[in-house]
């Protein structure tokens, strides 16, 4: 279980450990592994959102640049130009989270300012040297994500590198001025790690609670269930992501983010009655 009791942002904060949290995916890319092209145009965007809120969304979490296997990166004017007019159009019409998915400091400043509540980095805060810098200055929120080069995988225990990993991310950030209230970890399933790793990461999840901190799975339709499932189209493999929903359940994961808000919205709110209502009557 987090040490950490509530998850803080300056426009809200979610209480821990009775309830779990959706971070809705929302790609305004051409080119994301499940959904690229179908919202990078800010009314089919904006419409996607709201129904995602309306479906039991707590966080939708915006993506300007895929991280899709061998993804092209995209340069930062044009990552600013797909998410920053999008979070001002959305940001008066909507009281819940916005994240934005990026490494890029440049892209966190200007999404922090256009209204942007969390800051998704998948370098974990070890990638652009400025990003911790920028999080503690705006007072952000962050989901700080694992990753290592692809030669790494496979190579030692991956629930100690995970931890690892952590404990220089929180600290770049916490010296910075995150609160420490304020911080997600995220152990990045499919971000160098090998398809054996990826399903140890979720036998072990109740490991990584060892870091303190409140933890996001991000399982949807990865390649490892098209592997396990043999399912080639990303948008048949839901029934897969809610078996990992289901055990991230399980394991006292916080937070998970997803494509599809309303099975696994129903998924949580089964479980977490069943859970949680015989803890707080306990």
């Amino acid at each position: 279980m987090s040490a950490v009791k509530i998850f803080h942002t300056s426009r809200q904060d979610l209480p821990l450990g009775q309830r779990t949290y959706l971070a809705g995916i929302l790609n305004l890319t051409p080119d994301s592994f499940s959904d690229g092209g179908d919202y990078n145009n800010l009314e089919a965007a904006q419409e996607h959102f709201h129904e995602m809120t309306a479906a039991g969304a707590e966080i939708i979490d915006i993506g300007g640049e895929s991280t899709r296997p061998g993804f092209e990166p995209v340069p930062e004017a044009e990552e600013l130009q797909r998410v920053v007019p999008f979070i001002e159009r959305v940001r008066s019409e909507t009281s819940a989270l916005i994240s934005v998915d990026t490494s890029k400091s440049g892209v966190a400043a200007a999404a922090l300012a256009a209204g942007a509540d969390i800051i998704n980095d998948v370098c974990g805060a070890q990638g652009d040297p400025a990003m911790a810098d920028v999080m503690g200055a705006a007072k952000a929120a962050c989901i700080l994500m694992h990753n290592r080069p692809a030669e790494e995988a496979g190579k030692g225990d991956v629930i100690e590198s995970i931890l690892k990993f952590w404990e220089v991310s929180v600290a770049r950030v916490l010296a910075a001025g995150v609160a420490a209230e304020s911080i997600i970890l995220d152990p990045g399933l499919g971000f160098g790690k090998t398809y054996e790793e990826n399903w140890e990461v979720m036998r072990r999840l109740e490991d990584l609670h060892a870091a303190g901190y409140p933890l996001l799975l991000g399982a949807s339709r990865k390649s490892m269930l098209a592997r396990l499932l043999k399912i080639e189209n990303p948008k048949e493999r839901d029934s897969g992501t809610l078996g990992t929903s289901a055990r991230a359940i399980q394991a006292e994961v916080a937070f998970l983010r997803v494509h599809d808000v309303r099975e696994n919205r129903e998924l949580a709110d089964v479980l977490n009655y069943c859970c949680h209502e015989k803890k707080n009557q306990d």
